[in-house]
């Protein structure tokens, strides 16, 4: 059996409701999360947290040393459970998350978090390219609708198109009780 981690992809208090860029569904993916969080914890697996700052102290979101850049309490890591710091989309972009990973000999991640159709999209691409087994959590995910072309895309389409496509060739994407019940 492969040994494997849960990585949780920023999970940050500006994503709920009161926060700088609230998502939809972002209490119940943190919910699912957490039930994620609580299993590999009890397994002995691998506990990775994200978390994302951007550079500039005017950013929209997530401005650093802001309490919405902090981690959500739902998912609030141990003493002792690496956190990664990112400033891109990409969690492996410019961070050490590849080396903690290969470090604990881990060659299955399980992937969770937000936005669905940008850091965990990015994140789940970039793990599979690098030879990872991957499964996401689609229903421990949120995002919000986004407009193209003139158009309104809700946020449900917004995540089913994401998932759709990580499905497609990069991953396993299954819901949290599928996960839990092993």
């Amino acid at each position: 059996m492969s040994k494997q981690a849960l990585i949780i992809i920023d999970i940050q208090n500006d994503y709920f409701p009161g926060g700088k860029w609230a998502l939809e569904g972002a209490d119940q993916a943190a919910d699912n999360a957490a039930r994620l969080l609580a299993a590999a914890r009890q397994q002995g697996d691998l506990v990775v947290h994200v978390r994302h700052e951007f550079d500039s102290a005017d950013a929209p979101f997530f401005a650093p040393g802001t309490p919405g850049a902090a981690i959500h309490s739902k998912v609030e890591p141990l003493a002792g459970e690496p956190v990664v710091l990112k400033h891109k989309v990409n969690a492996f972009l410019g961070t050490d998350l590849e080396r903690t990973l290969d470090q604990h000999g881990v060659e299955a991640l399980t992937i969770v978090g937000s936005m669905s159709h940008m850091c965990i999209d990015a994140a789940t691409r970039a793990a599979a390219d690098l030879g990872y087994a991957v499964t996401v959590a689609h229903d421990a995910c949120a995002t919000l609708p986004l407009e193209f072309d003139g158009k309104q895309v809700a946020a449900a389409q917004v995540h089913g198109s994401a998932m759709a496509a990580l499905a497609f060739a990069y991953a396993k994407v299954v819901k949290t009780d599928e996960l839990l019940k092993g």
